[in-house]
């Protein structure tokens, strides 16, 4: 899978649901905000298991007791490929479903 071009990287957070990923060099990344700590763990675990689905691993870090942010990045490629964005857009839709 080819890594995408910085100016596409951006393109493409631009327009993933909830207008929270930042374009990096190498990584997208959002960072979500829940009601409590139960509802960010719920979040983080449900994550983890649509990442399982998709063969793909973000990087997870819950902070604070209630922010979780997720940064993701093909490592096998080196950057940020499609297979980014299709995990991102799952991963906003489900921190809308969540709120």
């Amino acid at each position: 899978m080819a890594v995408l071009k910085p100016e596409e990287i951006r393109k493409r957070a631009a327009k993933l649901p909830g207008g929270v990923w930042k374009a990096g060099k190498s990584a997208i990344r959002a960072d979500f905000t829940f009601a409590n700590f139960s509802a960010a763990l719920a979040f983080v675990v449900r994550a983890g298991l649509e990442a399982e689905k998709a063969d793909h691993h973000p990087d997870i870090l819950m902070h604070g007791w209630k922010r979780v942010r997720i940064t993701l990045s093909t490592h096998s490629e080196g950057g940020v490929t499609k297979k980014d964005f299709a995990l991102a857009k799952k991963v906003s839709e489900l921190a809308e479903e969540m709120k």
